[in-house]
C-alpha cells in the first residue's frame, strides 16, 4: 500500500515511493497494486484550502503538491458543492490521478498492458465504515489519448 499521492515517474516525488514501486513490480513481480485513500483526509483538506501562491518552502505544500491535478479537476467538476463535499470528491479523484500516474512508470505500464499487473483504487470512509474498491480499465482509460480513469469491477462493502 502506498501513500495516497503517487507522483508521476521521474518527478521529484519521494524516492522511497519510486524505489518501492520498482522493487515490487520488477523484483517481486506483484500482480496487483492498490492505492487507498480515506475520508476526512487532512492532506486533501490542506490541499483544497491552500492558495496557489503559498510559500514554496512549506513542508505541507511540498507534501500535498502532487495532488494539484486532483484539486483542479475537483474545482472544475464540483465547484458548486460545499468545501466538505469538494474534499470528498478530491479524496477519490486523488486516487484516480495516482492510478494514472502509475502508468507513467514504464515498467508498470508494460506489465499492465500485458495483463500481468492490475491497478486498483480503494476508498475507506471512516464516518460510515464503508470500503469501495475499483479496478482501472487500462484499455478504456488510455483510449483517445485523454488519460482519464475508466473503472471496472467496482465493489462496495458496508
Amino acid at each position: 500500500m502506498l501513500q495516497i499521492w503517487c507522483p508521476p515517474a521521474y518527478e521529484n516525488g519521494p524516492s522511497e515511493t519510486n524505489a518501492t514501486l520498482e522493487f515490487a513490480v520488477n523484483s517481486l513481480e506483484v500482480e496487483n497494486i492498490l492505492i487507498i485513500g480515506h475520508s476526512c483526509c487532512c492532506g486533501i483538506r490542506a490541499l483544497m484550502s491552500m492558495q496557489d501562491e503559498v510559500d514554496s518552502g512549506s513542508f505541507i505544500r511540498n507534501w500535498v503538491i502532487v495532488g494539484t491535478n486532483s484539486k483542479q479537476s475537483t474545482k472544475a467538476a464540483a465547484s458548486n458543492l460545499s468545501f466538505d463535499q469538494q474534499s470528498t470528491h478530491c479524496e477519490k479523484e486523488s486516487i484516480n490521478c495516482s492510478l494514472l500516474n502509475l502508468l507513467t512508470y514504464p515498467w508498470i505500464e508494460e506489465r499492465v498492458k500485458k495483463g500481468v499487473l492490475s491497478l486498483h483504487g480503494g476508498y475507506y470512509d471512516f464516518v460510515y465504515c464503508t470500503f469501495e474498491k475499483w479496478t482501472l480499465d487500462y484499455k478504456e482509460s488510455i483510449m483517445d489519448g485523454k488519460n482519464r480513469v475508466v473503472v471496472k469491477d467496482r465493489s462496495f462493502w458496508c
